[in-house]
């Protein structure tokens, strides 16, 4: 079928046939995603001025390589499959394209092997790591990395999440933020192997899918400085109290210091540090065209990371209204109550009723339940 994205028009195959899914994937559903890559890598290239050469290691289609080859980039689009490399060439052809791009037919960790890339975007189907060691080694500036499977990394799919991150995840009410934290500092560990530190400049959890994008520093310092934001956290089921400790040995608590309970969980080791850089997040909303066809959403989501809390967990507000048996009030009278009794609070991306703060789950009680009951 044919679609339009972007300015680009694509030759696809359709999601499924007789119940089978194309072994050449097109998922409109990540048009979002794709459209906040163009203006990542639109801002980006303003902050780095030198990076000009981007990798689009599993192209499928061609739509991501495509679109950043139509916004300038010298770009490299790559795949196992011959029927996504063929279909990629078409694309190219049809858009007028193909002396501004090549595609490779052949497994992209041999590729990075051989070449180094300003920019290697990883959007595989499911975790991205057997991909990051590779990529760590052999990209320059900016890797761009998604991960589908949000089960194992929220801790849904305990041992999977284990085998696939070396850490422990566990299915909390915040299990987006689980995702992102435990996909970053996969991540950051992959780095520091080649002496490469990472800097979060923009991350988000929507829908099926986490999308971090990490500013390199390829030296063993940053390396060492991005070790530093690792630890843990522990959460007591009871209570939902939580609270976090950096250091890659966890301590886990023997009792919670909130309720007392010992249903308590340990996840870790996660990335604790900021995981947006609120300038450059405003700068990827600004430059953001009304052309693009999730522009107003994508935008949005700009807003609401800009302004959201630098704390390594969020809280559902349902979910602990629930707790405490006590019915939920509007989200923007929660959240004042919060802030006139001192304490930070946000919305927060994952959902409607999600926000964060600096208040322990004992103190956001206490200031909010006169306003529910």
């Amino acid at each position: 079928m044919r679609v339009t994205e972007g300015g680009i028009d694509l030759e696809v195959p359709g999601e499924q046939t007789e119940g089978v899914e194309e072994s050449v994937f097109y998922n409109p559903r990540q048009e979002l995603n794709r459209d906040l890559t163009i203006a990542t890598l639109r801002t980006f290239r303003e902050r780095e001025e030198r990076a000009e050469s981007y990798l689009d290691a599993m192209t499928a289609s061609g739509v991501r390589g495509i679109r950043a080859a139509a916004d300038g980039w010298d770009v490299t689009c790559c795949d196992l499959e011959a029927d996504a490399v063929d279909l990629a060439r078409e694309n190219l052809e049809r858009n007028d394209l193909a002396d501004e791009a090549r595609v490779e037919h052949r497994n992209v960790n041999a590729l990075m092997h051989d070449e180094m890339f300003d920019v290697i975007d990883l959007d595989p189907y499911g975790t991205p790591m057997p991909f990051a060691d590779a990529a760590f080694a052999r990209c320059r500036d900016l890797l761009c990395v998604t991960a589908t499977d949000t089960a194992p990394l929220c801790g849904a799919h305990f041992n999977s999440g284990v085998r696939s991150y070396s850490a422990v995840p566990q299915n909390t009410d915040y299990h987006p933020e689980m995702g992102v934290r435990i996909l970053v500092s996969a991540l950051a560990r992959s780095g520091a192997r080649f002496d490469v530190g990472v800097e979060p400049i923009l991350t988000h959890a929507t829908s099926h899918y986490v999308r971090t994008y990490l500013e390199l520093d390829r030296k063993a310092s940053a390396a060492d400085a991005a070790l530093e934001h690792l630890g843990h956290i522990y959460h007591c089921e009871d209570c939902l109290y939580r609270e976090t400790e950096h250091g890659q040995v966890a301590d886990p608590l023997e009792s919670c210091p909130h309720c007392g309970g010992t249903r308590l969980l340990t996840a870790g080791p996660v990335w604790l540090g900021p995981v947006q850089d609120t300038e450059f997040v405003a700068a990827v909303r600004s430059a953001i065209p009304d052309a693009f066809g999730t522009a107003e959403k994508a935008r949005e989501l700009c807003e609401t990371l800009e302004a959201e809390l630098d704390e390594p967990t969020h809280y559902d507000q349902h979910k602990l209204c629930k707790n405490w048996g006590l019915p939920a009030n509007a989200m923007d009278d929660f959240l004042d109550d919060l802030r006139e009794a001192g304490y930070a609070a946000s919305p927060a991306h994952y959902g409607g009723t999600t926000f964060k703060t600096d208040a322990s789950v004992g103190e956001i009680r206490a200031a909010t339940e006169g306003s529910l009951e």
